[in-house]
C-alpha cells in the first residue's frame, strides 16, 4: 500500500490534466473575485490584440462552483486517457489547439468576448477519441459505452433554450460545436499516422 494518497498519485501520473484544472480553478476564483479585471486581461481578443494568449486563456475562465466541477470531470477523464497513452506533450498541444479554435467559433458567432470555459476543449477531447479510436482503436483509449450519444444529445439540448432557462446564463454553443468539430478532424489525422506507422512496422 502506497504512503502517498491517491490524489497525489493522480497528479503526479498526469501532470498535465493536474495543470490544467489547477489553472481552471484559478480562472474561477478570478472570476468570483474580480469578474472586470478577468474579463478585461483574460477574455478573448483582450485590451488590445497584441496579446496573443488571449486566443487560449478564456478556457479558464469559469462562471461558478458547477461550470468549473463538470468541465474539470470530463477534462480529467477524457484528458488521462490521452496524456496516459500519447503523453503530456501530446494532450497540451490538443489542448491549446483545440482551445483556440473553439474560442474563435465562438467569438465568430456571437460577435462577444463575453465567454469562458473548458467545454469547447472537453468537447475536443471526446471527438478526438472518438475518432481515433475509429480509424486506430486501443483499448487505453477507448471511451466508455454511451458518453458520445450523451454529449452529442447534450449539445442539441444546449442548443435550445431549456438548459439556458435552468442555468440562468447563455452557452457558449459555437465553442462547443467548433470543439468538436476540431477534435474529430485531430482523431482522423493522428488516427491515420498511428495506422500508417504501425503498419509500416509490420512489412
Amino acid at each position: 500500500m502506497s504512503r502517498y494518497p491517491q490524489w497525489y498519485l493522480s497528479a503526479k501520473q498526469y501532470p498535465v490534466v493536474t495543470s490544467l484544472v489547477a489553472l481552471s480553478a484559478l480562472g474561477g476564483m478570478l472570476v468570483s473575485i474580480n469578474l472586470s479585471f478577468a474579463i478585461s486581461y483574460f477574455s478573448f481578443g483582450g485590451i488590445d490584440g497584441s496579446s496573443y494568449f488571449r486566443l487560449v486563456t478564456p478556457i479558464f475562465l469559469h462562471f461558478g462552483m458547477l461550470h468549473f466541477i463538470f468541465n474539470s470531470l470530463w477534462l480529467a477523464m477524457l484528458g488521462s486517457r490521452i496524456e496516459g497513452y500519447f503523453g503530456g506533450l501530446h494532450l497540451l498541444a490538443l489542448v491549446v489547439f483545440s482551445g483556440i479554435v473553439s474560442n474563435l467559433s465562438q467569438a465568430w458567432w456571437s460577435g462577444s468576448v463575453l465567454f469562458g470555459g473548458m467545454s469547447g476543449v472537453v468537447y475536443a477531447l471526446i471527438g478526438y477519441l472518438w475518432i481515433i479510436n475509429k480509424v486506430y482503436p486501443t483499448d487505453n483509449t477507448a471511451l466508455p459505452k454511451g458518453i458520445v450519444p450523451f454529449m452529442i444529445g447534450w449539445l442539441v439540448l444546449c442548443m435550445t433554450p431549456i438548459v439556458s432557462f435552468i442555468m440562468g446564463a447563455g452557452i457558449a454553443n459555437a465553442a462547443h460545436v467548433g470543439g468538436l468539430l476540431c477534435g474529430m478532424l485531430l482523431g482522423f489525422i493522428f488516427g491515420l499516422q498511428h495506422k500508417l506507422k504501425n503498419a509500416n512496422h509490420r512489412e
